[in-house]
């Protein structure tokens, strides 16, 4: 896939965690906000021109550690963001398997984190879309 394409997906994974939010479908929420911060974060691996290893970065843990390698220690992305995508994908995970319940307020932050994330992706390459 393309960076552009990827973006597309994370933006739409970004209003699906919206109109989820918005339903009360907490888990569903938690789990697209993590996939938009995903994906725009393959984005940003592409389009910075990191030399990342294809078949790694389909691992989400690989991904996240070269979004922090790539992106966030070269100064590239704040540190903010790294913790984000780390955050996410621990709710998600607690989402979409274990069953624990994750509150409201906790939904919210990570739908609102994700926004924020998509957003910050697609303005730093913004000249390149």
């Amino acid at each position: 896939m393309t960076p552009e394409q990827y973006l597309d997906k994370a933006l739409h994974a970004a209003e699906a965690a919206k109109l989820l939010l918005s339903a009360n479908e907490i888990d569903g929420a938690c789990n697209r906000a993590y996939y938009a911060m995903f994906n725009a974060a393959h984005a940003a691996l592409l389009w910075s021109g990191a030399h990342t290893n294809p078949g790694e970065t389909r691992k989400h843990s690989s991904l996240i550690a070269a979004f922090g390698k790539h992106l966030v220690l070269t100064g590239i992305f704040p540190q903010g963001l790294g913790k984000a995508l780390n955050r996410a994908e621990s709710i998600r995970l607690l989402a979409d398997y274990t069953g624990e319940d994750i509150d409201s307020q906790q939904a919210h932050s990570i739908v609102k984190e994700a926004e924020n994330f998509v957003s910050a992706v697609k303005n730093k390459y913004k000249t390149v879309v």
